[in-house]
């Protein structure tokens, strides 16, 4: 009889992400209770629009790559066995609908490397825009172009995002709070890197100062990540109450709504690549925010539930999103991306 295999215990940092994961179910403890903003904004409704809803084209070109809809799934999770299921039933949902995947921050496996088997997901999903994940601030804790190499090499990314958390590293026990000089080294991380990079927020919002010196630094893409979805706050103050520390509940609602991030970064940055996400929860979000200037849209926590059970319920809740995003487009008459991009949006007083 071969001997019973041992379970090795999960490191700090893989019981902080399992402990994410689980707090991210509850969603309404963990997001933020103002609006995104883009509940401001209605399209202008067209009752002849002259199209097939079949033939719309909601396709796009992100860092190169064609996507069959502008959906980016956003980086969640890894690390542990219940991650590597979420990933990969992510991936292969991916997959079959040709869109774009991030996995959740690496750092995880690049401490500890029989973790990377719950980031591997290119056996399911061969032809998706692929990107790995590290978080910037690392970049002054030891890390460099070797570690920003590893990431990409471990999962065969296609791109890599560093994201930017100060919030979140600030009210986080274990946070890693050292964000100076951390553009110039974002700087040498897009000078050297074989792929490109991707700045990310995590929720609380990309400025116009912060994008135009991430532009400038050599990133190909911003994900504005604003206010409006999941508060990394709220978050970590459910785990601090989980371990009967001090819940503390100030910042759940800061940050830059996601529309705010949105219309003022393309306005400043009219030919970077950008990322809509932050509280996108259905096809009306993405078609309005691609109304208003972004290339493409992004949503996780909503997935969560689908993930844990199957691929296919994945492929369902998106394959729902997509149609909405069709619906919209033809009552507004636009038969592709482009045409929407110059549909117009009447934005409401409060």
């Amino acid at each position: 009889m071969p001997p019973r295999r041992v379970k090795k215990p999960l490191t700090k940092t893989q019981q902080r992400k399992k402990e994410h994961l689980e707090l991210c179910l509850d969603t309404e403890s963990v997001t933020s209770s103002l609006s995104t903003g883009l509940d401001r904004y209605r399209f202008i409704h067209n009752a002849l629009p002259e199209l097939d809803l079949d033939e719309i084209d909601v396709s796009a070109t992100f860092l190169g790559k064609k996507l069959n809809a502008p959906i980016l799934i956003s980086s969640m999770t890894g690390g542990f066995d219940l991650a590597r299921k979420v990933n990969r039933n992510l991936a292969a949902a991916a997959q079959e609908l040709g869109i774009a995947m991030g996995v959740g921050s690496q750092r995880v496996a690049i401490e500890e490397p029989a973790a990377a088997a719950s980031f591997q997901v290119r056996d399911l999903a061969p032809d998706i825009l692929l990107l790995s994940n590290l978080g910037a601030v690392q970049l002054n804790y030891g890390y460099g172009i070797v570690q920003c190499r590893r990431a990409v090499a471990m999962i065969g990314a296609d791109a890599l995002i560093l994201h930017l958390n100060a919030l979140q590293e600030a009210v986080q026990a274990e946070g890693n709070r050292n964000f100076k000089g951390l553009g110039e080294k974002i700087a040498a991380v897009c000078r050297e890197l074989e792929v490109p990079v991707v700045a990310k927020e995590v929720g609380n919002g990309i400025s116009v100062d912060a994008a135009v010196r991430l532009q400038r630094a050599g990133v190909k893409a911003i994900d504005v990540a604003g206010r409006g979805g999941t508060s990394w706050s709220a978050v970590e103050a459910q785990r601090a109450a989980q371990l009967g520390k001090p819940a503390e509940r100030t910042f759940t609602d800061w940050g830059i709504p996601t529309e705010e991030a949105l219309v003022s970064v393309r306005q400043a940055l009219p030919k970077i690549q950008l990322i809509a996400s932050g509280g996108i929860r259905s096809g009306v979000d993405i078609a309005k925010s691609i109304a208003l200037g972004a290339d493409i849209a992004a949503f996780g926590q909503p997935l969560l539930a689908a993930a844990l059970e199957s691929s296919a319920k994945v492929v369902e809740f998106i394959g729902a999103i997509i149609h909405e995003l069709k619906v919209s487009m033809l009552c507004v008459g636009a038969a592709n991306l482009p045409a929407l991009r110059r549909a117009p949006l009447v934005r409401q007083a409060l």
